[in-house]
């Protein structure tokens, strides 16, 4: 299991999400560009001490970022998901994505998904934080698959310091 975050703009989030993967050993895969310099004061402060246990690729194109996850499949968290994150059947090769704050991904990368899921919220509402949804999310997917650190299925139980750009 992978989360990818395509293009994010929002630094706190950014942390918030870098964290939670540090801690649930789920390396992430960031496809630039970003929307604000990697050594954000406040990417920095949102990640607090947990970013150095974070397993980070950085991916210069969407291009890039495909050719690295060949042979895996993408699933995208959408408002525009079909299917809810809670009725889909999650795969330990699965590359959860996350699009861009202010404006998801575009219509090409949505439709390059081989799956688009959504966490289902009350009438009304536009969105959940994509780092809240992220969170939903990959609990979902770990709870399926065994893959919290600790359980059985897990792959992801030392601490990953690197840094990678593909």
């Amino acid at each position: 299991m992978r989360l990818a975050l395509y293009q994010p703009d929002i630094p706190p989030n950014v942390g918030t999400i870098l964290r939670l993967c540090a801690c649930l050993r789920v390396p992430v895969d960031i496809i630039e560009p970003c929307g604000f310099p990697f050594s954000d004061k406040q990417f920095k402060r949102a990640g607090l001490d947990y970013l150095e246990g974070a397993d980070v690729t950085r991916h210069i194109t969407y291009e890039a970022f495909l050719e690295a996850i060949a042979g895996r499949r993408l699933v995208l968290m959408s408002t525009r998901g079909d299917v809810a994150h809670h009725a889909f059947r999650f795969d330990p090769a699965d590359v959860l994505m996350m699009g861009r704050e202010r404006a998801g991904v575009p219509e090409e990368v949505h439709a390059r998904a081989d799956a688009r899921l959504r966490v289902p919220i009350a009438p009304g509402f536009r969105s959940l934080n994509v780092a809240v949804t992220a969170g939903i999310a990959l609990s979902e997917a770990l709870r399926q698959i065994a893959g919290f650190p600790g359980e059985a299925g897990a792959a992801h139980e030392a601490p990953a310091a690197a840094r990678r750009s593909a």
